[in-house]
């Protein structure tokens, strides 16, 4: 990913346009650095309280300026989808995130009007460190304003911060920063160290203009400080053959006696997506024109919908926070039924698909359609909102 910009194809913090670099292979070079799965002294559980269950149900929103002017930010549309959200998908809970104020802004206001509860997560980046804490700084005045007037408001610093900031690991770009990690160009007590000063910064920013709870989005691997947070938010792409293993991985989470929320979790639809562990996305030849699905892949809504049940069962048993699903839907990744070859949407997390009116076409207007996991999250959501 050159520019956060284009977070609409953001998949666990790297982009579709990284080209071959492998998620697993990234974590690997973090944990030889000694900077993976390292925990701070903790505290006790977090006691959920009588309830039972998920705390709160949703989906994650990205906004953005799009890879063309057809899926850029358009209001219309995204008021349509906000709507759609707490009327068909029946969550509770929107996961506001992207870059530009007035596209963030808005688009909280509008969950906010429709009465859902509101996760708002700004992640601009590849910018000086000014820029982001200036554009987090005005985002989360905006949602103080949205908590003073009554609206349910937890307020996201940010998301991965030492993939995202310039500064931390070297390199100029997302792409730069992964592949000098990998190659041993980074000095890990120093990176740690300047991860932990930004991460500080912006839980100062953070509270100096939000009154309400604050956390932030890390790698379910990621070194924090969660005592700056009133939440810890994890973003989870995990694949285990056995549920209890899921369960013994996050109870270390909760170890710091903090409410736990998935800031995202989800995979791709074909056969074998889960597997990847975050990295479905990696299957595209951008060297190609069109862009192309690399190998023979199996289309599998089905897929993707148990995994996304089978993770929903985890988190309601451990009475979490919240869980968002990453993502109500990726424009700039189309499906093309008939051509699997050419079917960008193999390689999206969206719970929707997205059809071009002019297939091949960048300027064409496009609808989206729901996936298998749509109509799965709406059988769900809507069962768990009448047990409260």
């Amino acid at each position: 990913m050159q520019k956060t910009h284009d977070r609409t194809q953001k998949t666990n913090g790297i982009n579709r346009e990284s080209g071959g670099i492998d998620r697993a292979q990234f974590l690997a070079g973090m944990a030889s650095a000694g900077l993976a799965a390292a925990l701070l002294p903790a505290g006790t559980a977090w006691a959920a309280g009588p309830r039972h269950g998920l705390h709160h149900r949703g989906v994650v929103y990205t906004v953005g300026e799009g890879e063309t002017p057809a899926t850029g930010f358009r209001t219309a549309r995204m008021r349509g989808d906000i709507r759609a959200i707490r009327d068909e998908l029946h969550a509770d809970t929107v996961d506001v995130t992207g870059d530009g104020v007035e596209r963030l802004t808005a688009t909280a206001a509008e969950a906010a009007e429709r009465g859902l509860h509101i996760w708002l997560q700004p992640t601009l980046g590849d910018v000086p460190e000014r820029d982001i804490l200036e554009h987090l700084a005005e985002t989360g005045r905006f949602a103080e304003r949205l908590r003073r007037q009554g609206a349910s408001v937890d307020f996201s610093v940010g998301c991965e911060f030492w993939l995202f900031v310039p500064g931390i690991v070297p390199g100029d770009t997302v792409l730069e920063r992964v592949q000098n990690l990998l190659d041993g160009k980074v000095d890990p007590v120093r990176m740690q160290r300047r991860l932990d000063r930004f991460t500080a910064r912006a839980a100062a920013v953070g509270r100096s203009v939000f009154r309400g709870r604050l956390s932030y989005a890390a790698a379910q691997d990621d070194r924090v400080d969660w005592r700056l947070f009133d939440i810890v938010g994890i973003d989870y792409y995990a694949y285990f053959p056995r549920r209890g293993d899921y369960v013994r991985e996050l109870r270390r989470h909760l170890r710091w006696g903090k409410p736990l929320a998935i800031t995202e979790f989800g995979t791709c639809a074909y056969v074998g997506a889960p597997e990847t562990r975050g990295m479905g996305w990696n299957v595209v030849d951008h060297d190609k024109h069109p862009e192309e699905i690399k190998g023979d892949l199996v289309r599998s809504e089905r897929t993707q919908a148990a995994y996304l049940m089978q993770l929903l069962d985890v988190f309601s048993s451990m009475n979490l926070y919240a869980a968002m699903a990453f993502e109500f839907v990726t424009p700039d990744a189309p499906h093309r039924p008939g051509d699997p070859r050419h079917d960008l949407d193999l390689a999206s997390y969206a719970i929707t698909r997205t059809v071009e009116d002019r297939p091949y076409d960048p300027a064409s207007g496009w609808h989206r359609e729901p996936k298998e996991a749509f109509r799965a999250l709406a059988r769900r959501y809507a069962r768990d909102a009448c047990r409260r």
